[in-house]
């Protein structure tokens, strides 16, 4: 395989997979593991990755990476989050599901639930339930961002104030070491954060990949969610401070 041919698949892998390992994905490759971590050098300087101990990963900074790569992103994670997550949540309940791919996920996991009340700034989670007669559903209106169908700004903010949900289920664009959950969008942050404020009981959903990328807004922490949900814990470190702050951690 040509170089060029090579590195096209490497960034289709990694659209994939998010979390790219050099060895594992030089025995995909059929090369050598120094080939590969040629390749990825190569891809970070111009941009198209960022390199890990390791590895690589797809690029961050102050830009979230497009949507419909994001949704397909660690799918099937994603759907194992989902589903441990909906199972959190009984039937004839309230729950706000925020922007994100992995929310969208968990809308897909509740149809099965019965007569939930689901309160959303998110045109996916409307649109993936919008057949669903047995849920009521309820769009918080505010600006639309139109990159990810994404309503924030004071407006949906305010709306969001109206409520007291008994969950709330809230994504994240990436989390730091300690736990601090961090996003792109200042207006988004907004609602986020009034999400938090408007919910009994909350439960973060992530995936692995989050512990992997940077995004300069903070939401706030994982010690103050009630319920993490994801693939893996990077630390044991932070695994004790979530204990500690008594947030229960689901690993699927």
């Amino acid at each position: 395989m040509e170089t060029p041919d090579r590195q096209a698949l490497i960034l289709d892998i990694a659209r994939r997979s998010g979390t790219l390992r050099a060895t594992p994905l030089a025995q995909q490759l059929g090369v050598t593991v120094q080939t590969v971590r040629r390749d990825l050098r190569e891809l970070a300087a111009r941009g198209l990755l960022e390199r890990t101990h390791g590895g690589a990963v797809l690029p961050s900074g102050v830009h979230n990476i497009g949507y419909a790569d994001r949704r397909s992103l660690n799918r099937e994670a994603k759907a194992a989050i989902a589903a441990r997550a909906a199972a959190l949540i009984p039937h004839h309940a309230s729950v706000f599901l925020n922007i994100g791919t992995t929310t969208e996920a968990v809308a897909r996991a509740l149809r099965n639930h019965q007569n939930l009340m689901i309160v959303t700034n998110n045109l996916n989670v409307a649109t993936t339930l919008s057949d669903s007669r047995q849920h009521r559903v309820i769009v918080a209106g505010g600006t639309l961002r139109h990159t990810d169908g994404g309503l924030v700004g004071d407006l949906a903010a305010l709306a969001i104030q109206r409520f007291k949900v008994d969950f709330a289920v809230i994504g994240c664009s990436a989390i730091d070491r300690d736990g601090d959950l961090l996003d792109f969008d200042p207006e988004e942050i907004r609602v986020s954060q009034q999400i938090l404020e408007s919910a009994r009981a909350t439960i973060v959903v992530a995936d692995r990949s989050k512990f992997t990328r940077k995004a300069p807004v903070r939401i706030a922490s994982l010690r103050d969610a009630d319920h993490f949900v994801t693939d893996a814990l990077p630390s044991e470190r932070l695994a004790h401070r979530l204990s500690d702050a008594g947030t229960k951690v689901h690993l699927t």
